[in-house]
């Protein structure tokens, strides 16, 4: 069976690693994008099984790019799930009312346990 392949949006190269890795010792396969630009289009030709999308990121923000997914029919069923440090109720509901289908407050959360939401999400 092909490996599930996870999109990681998310600007901050430290953090990014501990996740990716993370997520291939889970068996997953990882891509990464550095930039809500370059996420989107990421997005749109690997269609992955799951995003994780941080929120501030430069080019387009991670508010804009879950909008942009959502409109889009191709990447629309792609589940999103937001990993940030942004833990404002109103980010939290603006993200869950755009279609997230999870949140992650990076500050709050270990790496393996995103992994283990991660694994319920994709079943």
């Amino acid at each position: 069976m092909d490996k599930q392949r996870i999109l990681l949006i998310e600007d901050d190269a430290f953090l990014a690693g501990i996740y990716a890795r993370k997520l291939e010792l889970a068996g997953y396969d990882v891509s990464l994008a550095t930039n809500g630009e370059d996420g989107l289009k990421l997005a749109a030709k690997d269609l992955p099984a799951l995003i994780l999308l941080d929120l501030v990121l430069p080019k387009v923000d991670g508010f804009e790019v879950l909008e942009r997914l959502k409109i889009d029919g191709a990447t629309h069923p792609i589940p999103v799930v937001i990993l940030t440090n942004l833990g404002q109720r109103e980010d939290v509901e603006r993200c869950m009312a755009a279609g997230a289908v999870g949140y992650v407050i990076k500050a709050h959360a270990l790496p393996d346990e995103t992994v283990t939401k991660i694994k319920d999400i994709l079943g």
